[in-house]
């Protein structure tokens, strides 16, 4: 397995590390418009991509488990997430909702022939303590504004990408080419829902809009994209435990942009998540050092 598709993998996790700050960014668009617009974005990139070669398009030839899957992945996520964002403080929402890295590997320990480890227990308290210690401190001191339903939404995002995540293992054949109709297929739904459910919000500021956009093209589009090649290309291992940086590099991105502040709280949660992540990874780090 070659160095580069694990780079192009590990690019996906920089990408997602930066959606909480475009999403916080980008105005008070509701959520079903905001993943509308985005996966809109993301499938175009697919599809443009394809269209040279329109043999490709036969990856959409899929049995509906795996249009399920995808579905259930990439709608039910970023919908969660966005919802996330638009009701919790973005610090904390998104070190919540990153939780999803420490999820996969305990979830891992648990399949056919792995074995849950005190380092998986111990990792799991650490993060347990850490979302714990999110949710005592609240938006401002306690829940309030509607923070129940954001870190709720946070908290189920983490359990539905993990999921998604460990139950994709059975697909690893599916060409990375059917992502665009996931997305596709996403922003559809969406849209419904959308026209449905909500009022249309649109951004006010040009800030705003490049923010949209900026989702669209990278965590909501590319991202996919560099992930599934990585993970089916390149040295999974190694993309596993980066995966765990991303609540860190997520949380110091929002407070270098001015979307929450430093404070001890925040630094202890970090810690806490990023660190019970590496010790759940352990196993994986110990077998990258010593190969």
């Amino acid at each position: 397995m070659g160095n580069l598709p694990t780079l192009i993998g590990f690019s996906a996790v920089v990408m997602w590390s930066a959606l909480a700050v475009l999403t916080a960014a980008s105005g008070t668009m509701p959520p079903f418009q905001l993943s509308a617009i985005c996966f809109l974005v993301g499938s175009t990139i697919g599809v443009a991509a394809m269209i040279r070669e329109p043999a490709r398009f036969r990856a959409f030839r899929q049995p509906l488990k795996v249009w399920a899957l995808g579905l259930f992945g990439l709608f039910g996520y970023h919908f969660l997430y966005f919802t996330a964002l638009r009701n919790a403080p973005a610090v904390e929402a998104g070190l919540i909702a990153y939780l999803w890295p420490l999820l996969i590997v305990v979830g891992s320990a648990l399949l056919p022939g792995e074995k849950l480890g005190w380092h998986h227990i111990a990792g799991a308290l650490m993060g347990l303590a850490g979302t714990a210690l999110i949710l005592l401190r609240g938006a401002d001191g306690g829940f309030g504004g509607g923070s129940v339903l954001g870190y709720a939404a946070a908290g189920l995002c983490a359990l539905t990408w993990s999921s998604y995540s460990l139950i994709s293992r059975r697909f690893g054949a599916t060409p990375t080419d059917v992502v665009a109709g996931f997305c596709m297929i996403s922003a559809v739904l969406s849209a419904v829902c959308h026209l449905l459910l909500e009022t249309t919000v649109w951004p006010e500021t040009t800030g705003q809009w490049l923010a949209v956009a900026g989702l669209g093209v990278g965590p909501v589009g590319l991202a996919f994209y560099a992930w599934d090649y990585g993970v089916k290309k390149g040295d999974i291992q190694v993309l596993g435990v980066a995966s765990y940086a991303a609540p860190l590099l997520s949380t110091l991105i929002l407070i270098l942009f001015g979307h929450g502040r430093a404070t001890v709280g925040i630094v202890v949660a970090c810690l806490l998540i990023t660190g019970g992540a590496f010790l759940a990874a352990k196993d994986l780090l110990k077998a990258r050092t010593s190969g």
